[in-house]
């Protein structure tokens, strides 16, 4: 299944099978296992790659920047400061410019809208590192965790509590329904899903996607997920969500409820003290870190799918 990504573009998961869904997850774990074995092969070698960034970022740009410079590949990072994106120059036109460049295209940003334009216009692979409606590297990395704590993902069960409509959310929705792992989304009436892509996932789940506003649907969870209340442009809206979100922390009891196998994962950057308490983001059940680490590694073996030769 790998075989058949070349050329292809992640903008989101919907695009993808469950079968091309699990090549790049085997194909994570085995490029995490040369960097652990302290091999560096050359894949990328006299290859570039535009990192167009709207919105800041350490993990996306790190991740993005060392998988492909580790390997010989020149990233080039361009904020909206840098180029003409949206502004004297229409997206259209910065991404004819940029297919005629560059070997591929990674954008975080604000518009999904955006990053399709990249994709249609550049000839080029693009990589989604975030929208405002979807984070499918961040999904990845999170199933790549969950494999790693378990050994296989089909019949888990995870579980997202918080603000159930935002970009991770969604991207674990998505993948969650085409792995066959149970997905329980708990948030306020307000935060809920949309339902167009709720009826989506639906129409193809192997496993049960469910959504409830009861924090006490935690019980009987391998993870339990959650971010931070205030999304990157909602600032304003501060002291509303965390009055909204108080009951959906996650915090000893919830974890406890949720059974005494589960793990604790969050994409980071955190609050400690809002959505997460401190005993649990230090504590044994959090596998933080290894989340943020298999950021690499899955945008690798995305960005090997799809521009390279993995072997």
């Amino acid at each position: 299944m790998i075989g058949q990504l070349a050329g292809r573009s992640l903008l989101h998961l919907l695009d993808f099978t469950p079968q091309e869904i699990e090549g790049l997850l085997d194909l994570a774990a085995r490029v995490k296992k040369e960097r652990i074995d302290g091999r560096r092969p050359q894949r990328f070698q006299g290859m570039t790659l535009a990192m167009i960034f709207e919105k800041r970022s350490t993990r996306t740009r790190c991740a993005f920047e060392t998988a492909f410079g580790e390997e010989g590949g020149h990233p080039v990072f361009l904020s909206t400061s840098d180029i003409q994106l949206g502004g004297k120059e229409t997206v259209e036109d910065t991404a004819r410019v940029l297919g005629r460049m560059f070997d591929g295209i990674q954008f975080r940003g604000f518009s999904q809208r955006t990053v399709e334009i990249l994709a249609e216009y550049s000839g080029k692979p693009v990589f989604n590192g975030l929208t405002d409606d979807f984070h499918p590297t961040q999904a990845l990395a999170d199933i790549m965790t969950l494999r790693e704590a378990f050994g296989t993902t089909a019949g888990r069960t995870l579980t997202y509590i918080g603000d159930g409509r935002n970009n991770v959310a969604a991207s674990l929705i998505i993948i969650c329904a085409k792995l066959g792992i149970e997905c329980r989304i708990i948030s306020p009436g307000e935060l809920q899903p949309p339902a167009d892509l709720l009826d989506t996932v639906r129409s193809f789940a192997a496993a049960g996607t469910h959504v409830s506003s009861d924090p006490a649907d935690a019980a009987g969870s391998d993870a339990v997920y959650t971010d931070v209340w205030v999304s990157m442009g909602e600032e304003s809206q501060q002291q509303q969500r965390t009055a909204l979100l108080q009951p959906y922390q996650v915090n000893a009891s919830l974890m406890q409820l949720a059974g005494p196998d589960c793990i604790f994962l969050h994409c980071l950057p955190a609050v400690v003290g809002q959505e997460v308490t401190k005993e649990v983001f230090e504590g044994s059940t959090s596998r933080i870190w290894d989340q943020a680490e298999n950021r690499k590694h899955t945008i690798k073996a995305v960005m090997l799918a799809t521009m390279a030769d993995p072997e």
